[in-house]
């Protein structure tokens, strides 16, 4: 059996604990502790489960609530909130034994007959293959969009990545993949606006210390999170140590597939 400490395939497959429970579990991350994505990815996992198939997830919003400690499993309770024809809405608490780490909910819809249109352009930018690829995870690769003290890039951040394992075309697990990776460049683009800043240091050696307050995905296309898509995130301003990030997320091919928004608590770090 594939380490779900490694292997995001195995790290989604939640295991029941009563109704409408689950838990899960987590490696630890570079930083200390769990990684966000992991938790929204596993409250997705665990909301879907109680879903009919034919029901898409085209939204999630969560808040988080306390850190997550990758010592001990988590557990997350699925609240059924409505059950409609066309829409489904679930609640998911999160819990480890400091009690609450994370409150989410999430909707579903049924696929409709309508027109499609899209506005949102992919930037100009370096492929994935003409950039270098670094990762700090097993779970996926990604190919970094320069911007750090790039004039007139100030607030912004944009990346490829691609999940590694094997989802096939199960929607749920792509939604959850997406999810997981959504974490990742948001902070990136709310650190760049900090005034006097060593972009040449150590991301480890900067001098403030970030947290995710809250985080919403919009799913406006099916995707396949095996394939390359660019993360293009801006944050216009920072205020009482917070700032909002929004993102969209594109194919190769230009397909506008996810919009993502999130919000970031930066502090100076009490020994700077």
């Amino acid at each position: 059996m594939a380490d779900p400490a490694t292997d995001f395939v195995a790290m989604i497959d939640l295991q029941p604990h009563g109704p409408d429970t689950f838990v899960g579990t987590g490696p630890r991350y570079p930083w200390g502790g769990l990684y966000g994505g992991q938790i929204v990815a596993q409250a997705l996992r665990a909301a879907a489960a109680t879903v009919d198939p034919q029901f898409r997830v085209h939204s999630l919003h969560a808040y988080f609530i306390r850190r997550g400690d990758h010592t001990e499993p988590v557990r997350y309770e699925v609240d059924r909130v409505r059950n409609g024809r066309s829409f489904v809405t679930r609640t998911v608490t999160a819990r480890q034994a400091v009690g609450a780490i994370l409150s989410m909910s999430a909707s579903f819809q049924v696929d409709e007959e309508a027109p499609h249109a899209q506005t949102a352009e992919l930037p100009e930018v370096p492929r994935q293959s003409e950039i270098t690829h670094e990762t700090w995870t097993t779970m996926f690769d990604r190919a970094t969009v320069p911007t750090r003290g790039v004039p007139g890039m100030e607030g912004r951040a944009r990346g490829w990545l691609k999940i590694n394992g094997d989802l096939g075309d199960d929607p749920v697990l792509n939604a959850c993949a997406l999810a997981y990776m959504s974490d990742d460049y948001p902070t990136d683009a709310v650190v760049s606006l900090q005034p006097d800043v060593d972009w040449t240091a150590d991301p480890q050696d900067l001098p403030f210390i970030a947290f995710s307050l809250d985080h919403a995905i919009w799913f406006h296309r099916p995707i396949k999170a095996t394939d390359w898509h660019l993360t293009a995130m801006v944050c216009h301003g920072l205020i009482s140590s917070r700032g909002l990030t929004v993102g969209h997320v594109f194919t190769e091919d230009g397909i506008h597939v996810a919009t993502v928004a999130q919000e970031v608590l930066l502090r100076r770090r009490r020994d700077a």
